[in-house]
C-alpha cells in the first residue's frame, strides 16, 4: 500500500467518522425535537376537534364529527398515544431534560 492509497483510505475514514459526530450531536436530536414538537401539535388539534372522547363536552362537536372519517386513522393512533403516555407536564418536561 502506497501513501496515495494511506492517505485516501484515512480520508474516507475520517469523512465517514465526522458524518456519524454531526449525525449523532446535531442533526438527530434536532429530528426528534421536530418530531415531537409535530406529534404535540396534531395532539392540540384532535383535542381541540374531539374533546368528548375524553368526557370534555364541547359545544361544537356535532360540526368536528364532520372530520371523523378522514381522520379516522390519525384519530386511532392518537387516542393509543395519548392514554399510554404520562402527563402533558411529563412530555413537556422530557424536551427541557427535567
Amino acid at each position: 500500500m502506497d501513501l496515495a492509497d494511506r492517505i485516501e483510505s484515512f480520508r474516507k475514514t475520517l469523512e465517514e467518522w465526522l458524518r456519524g459526530l454531526y449525525h449523532g450531536m446535531i442533526s438527530h436530536p434536532a429530528y426528534e425535537k421536530i418530531e415531537k414538537e409535530a406529534e404535540d401539535a396534531e395532539d392540540a388539534f384532535i383535542l381541540a376537534c374531539f374533546p368528548d372522547a375524553f368526557g370534555i363536552p364541547s359545544p361544537v362537536s356535532y360540526y368536528t364529527a364532520e372530520l371523523l372519517p378522514y381522520l379516522e386513522d390519525e384519530f386511532e393512533a392518537w387516542e393509543r398515544r395519548l392514554w399510554d403516555r404520562g402527563t402533558y407536564l411529563e412530555r413537556k418536561g422530557q424536551q427541557y431534560h427535567f
